[in-house]
């Protein structure tokens, strides 16, 4: 790995190609700690040491610096890269191949066609159907014809799509912009399976973590590892953010209702902390026991600055409570930073590990999200939420691209985006337990996706990426519908469930409660279909002056997707779908869709602006244009400071809502400086 730092009094610039801040990096390899020493400039290449991208444990501090020591004495092997071979050669766009120019042209024929007039043929419609493993779906509403089709799959074996899917369970380093493998599909790789990554096959070391999870959890769970009290854990925060909380949170939610689930979670709760926001705080700690909580801090490098501050602050709320000693008892971490985890408080032997080559947004099936869902609900139920994951990824590697669900779902996101001019998609799942479906799929798709340039940094010639939202069933219809029905174009994602977690059927009803949903899940899928004309409407005397109004366009596409039950095993299922989909579209597109440098300037620009923040308010004084910043951003925060209230204590301490924590420096919740 190889770090570019320039750290100067006028603009820290911090970037580096492992996806971490440079200041992290300095910290932690050159023994900083604190702001660097203004006018010190980093102005070459360092070169950090190479950890290991396949060690799942480590278990001791000891061993950590001996495996270190030895990967500094040697060359990391070079990994020869199909991927590579299959890319096409720099500079070329896929923009530029006949496949493309092909669909170009025929998009003019599809322009001239109607979904009104496309769903009478039975043949196309067989044509659009796939099944697998349980899964049925349904995109005969798309706005294709067969021939469309068959131009998709040739752009895709153009792109050599193929190969890129072998390249990635391969375990060639794909994300070539951080140097790094792709292999979020190993974590639920089952043990018979054997996925290699620079020469060892790092199936045996999921499992070595996934053994070490079951074990603790079981261990909590059943009132072995007890509080620092003596009393059991039954309460859990998880402390995270990004892919590290909106993973996990979606396949809790999914779990909650479902009714082997909860039975298997009865009396215990699993709350997520991401946001820095302290009303989050607030919230996740809210009438919990610090006696009965077990905290799980999630941060690979345990410097993530949202994150170790949510961790300080539930650190203080822990050790108020429960003494120094506590720390141990009550917190856990997902890392393989050992000396910070150490540092913190929190044993090395309770830290679980997970490599570098599962991306933030793909890592629920890792110890991120699998050690959460099995304090909650058990241990057999995450391994069917993994069992149904790797399904759709055995599915994803061997089945051929005309019947490869998520190749097909991929390709026809590629269709509506690039050739149909559709820069959304609604993700709207007829199923409540999938309430948070949509804001994972939007980190996923989003943050995968929403590039500029191919992987060779060429700028593409075409639109990519999709803007996601969603929102379940009926809500959504109270909501944007109208937009999706008489405004913009946005291809619609359906998905229901032939079984409902929650059967409910009263007397004297028509249909039951899901069958209402269900429905309106099969209604508004042709109602955005098919349209209505004015003709049809004046066949029903609809005034003329409402004409205009009530008419619908139809042609807007959609698919639908429908499982047999939402239980572990197919939110496992639907989750490695859309993840797999999410890389079709980028293969094609000739993206690297496993990296995210898009997220990095901003945070760099807060680690500027905290600095000045503090020493404004240490002295007291308003931002000058000194400081350096733009005039809009100097006013919006002297205006910010001046709304903030001075709290004055006889020496430095920690102050939280007395409603979290009861303290004589408590701030009350309606005190008029309740806000600092």
């Amino acid at each position: 790995m190889y770090m570019c730092a320039c750290l100067c009094a006028h603009a820290p610039v911090n970037v580096c190609f492992d996806g971490e801040t440079c200041k992290d990096l300095l910290d932690e390899v050159l023994g900083l700690s604190g702001d660097p020493p203004l006018g010190v400039v980093f102005n070459k290449a360092v070169r950090l040491p190479r950890q290991s991208r396949h060690r799942a444990q480590i278990k001791s501090e000891d061993e950590a610096e001996a495996v270190e020591e030895k990967e500094q004495k040697e060359e990391s092997p070079s990994v020869s890269s199909s991927f590579d071979e299959a890319m096409a050669k720099k500079g070329e766009s896929i923009a530029n191949s006949a496949e493309w120019k092909a669909l170009m042209e025929h998009k003019s024929e599809i322009d001239k066609t109607h979904l009104r007039d496309l769903m009478r043929d039975e043949k196309r419609w067989k044509a659009c159907v796939r099944e697998v493993d349980g899964i049925y779906c349904d995109f005969s509403r798309q706005r294709i014809t067969e021939e469309t089709l068959e131009m998709l799959l040739d752009l895709a074996k153009k792109a050599n799509l193929e190969e890129k899917i072998q390249a990635m369970f391969s375990g060639e380093h794909i994300n070539s912009t951080e140097d790094r493998a792709v292999l979020h599909v190993a974590t639920r790789a089952p043990p018979t399976e054997s996925i290699m990554v620079e020469g060892k096959d790092v199936v045996p070391d999921v499992h070595d973590v996934l053994d070490k999870i079951k074990y603790f959890t079981e261990s909590v769970r059943n009132e072995e590892w007890l509080g620092s009290t003596g009393k059991p854990l039954k309460d859990v925060v998880a402390i995270g953010i990004g892919g590290s909380f909106l993973g996990p949170l979606f396949v809790h939610t999914a779990l909650s209702t479902d009714k082997a689930s909860k039975e298997a979670a009865t009396g215990r709760r699993l709350r997520f902390l991401a946001n820095v926001d302290p009303v989050d705080v607030a919230r996740s700690l809210n009438n919990l026991d610090p006696e009965t909580t077990l905290v799980v801090v999630v941060s690979k490098t345990f410097t993530t600055a949202e994150t170790m501050l949510n961790a300080r602050t539930v650190r203080a709320w822990l050790v108020a409570s429960l003494g120094e000693s506590a720390v141990a008892q009550h917190m856990v971490a997902v890392s393989t930073n050992l000396k910070l985890v150490k540092e913190f408080g929190i044993d090395p032997n309770n830290a679980f590990a997970f490599w570098d080559w599962v991306g933030g947004r793909y890592s629920v099936c890792s110890a991120v999200g699998i050690l959460p869902l099995a304090l909650q609900y058990g241990f057999d139920t995450t391994e069917q939420f993994l069992a149904g994951a790797w399904s759709i990824d055995d599915h994803f590697r061997s089945a051929p691209l005309k019947e490869n669900l998520p190749v097909m779902l991929g390709l026809l996101s590629v269709w509506n985006v690039s050739f149909l001019d559709c820069p959304a998609r609604a993700i709207l799942p007829y199923c409540q337990a999938l309430a948070k479906l949509a804001p994972h799929i939007q980190q996923v798709s989003m943050e995968s996706n929403g590039k500029g340039v191919d992987i060779h940094g060429n700028r593409l010639p075409f639109e990519s990426g999709e803007i996601d939202f969603g929102e379940p069933g009926t809500n959504g219809q109270h909501s944007f519908y109208q937009l999706i029905h008489q405004g913009r174009v946005i291809p619609c994602d359906f998905i229901g469930t032939v079984k409902s977690q929650q059967s409910v059927y009263l007397k004297g009803e028509i249909v039951s409660n899901h069958d209402e949903l269900m429905c309106n899940f099969f209604a508004q899928a042709d109602a955005l279909a098919m349209g209505k004309t004015a003709v049809e409407l004046r066949s029903e005397s609809c005034p003329d002056s409402l004409i205009p109004h009530k008419t619908f366009t139809g042609n807007r596409p959609s698919l639908s997707i429908l499982l047999p039950e939402l239980n572990a095993y197919s939110t496992g299922q639907l989750l490695a779908l859309y993840e797999h989909r999410v890389a079709v579209q980028g293969f094609v597109w000739g993206l690297n869709s496993f990296d995210q440098w898009g997220v990095e300037l901003g945070k760099v620009l807060a680690s500027r602006v905290r600095s000045i923040v503090n020493d404004a308010r240490n002295k007291g004084r308003r931002i000058e244009s000194s400081d350096g910043l733009n005039v809009s951003t100097q006013e919006l925060i002297n205006k910010y400071l001046d709304g903030k209230a001075e709290l004055l204590y006889p020496e430095a301490m920690d102050v939280f809502p007395c409603d979290i924590l009861d303290s004589d420096y408590c701030n009350p919740p309606t005190s008029k400086s309740s806000s600092i």
